[in-house]
């Protein structure tokens, strides 16, 4: 099992939200941040109105997947969420050692 955490445009989170669906990844927490990376000393434009990019409006998304969905989960966001742009956003993947279903008692991959 693996944990993927995606910083991504607000503008992307529908298309990715799809995508995974799509393939059967039903589960995902998304958490409205602010971030900077190599875009600092432009402006950009979001929901229409011009901003410095000290921190950019973001999107991380947390979504456990079991490891034989790990590649098509990665290859599903990092398509949906490029645009070519500066800002696209960065994945990171980390390895799972336990996840239980609070409600059930259910452990592991039964609880994805």
């Amino acid at each position: 099992m693996h944990m993927i955490e995606a910083v991504i445009k607000p503008s992307s989170l529908d298309d990715v939200k799809k995508r995974l669906t799509e393939l059967g990844i039903l589960g995902c927490t998304a958490l409205e941040c602010k971030g900077f990376g190599k875009q600092k000393g432009h402006t950009e434009r979001y929901r229409g109105a011009r901003m410095d990019v000290g921190f950019v409006p973001k999107v991380l998304l947390k979504i456990a997947v079991k490891s034989e969905d790990l590649s098509r989960a990665i290859e599903a966001i990092t398509g949906a969420a490029r645009t070519g742009n500066v800002g696209d956003g960065k994945l990171f993947v980390y390895e799972l050692s336990k996840v239980v279903r609070i409600r059930t008692g259910e452990a592991n991959n039964d609880a994805l």
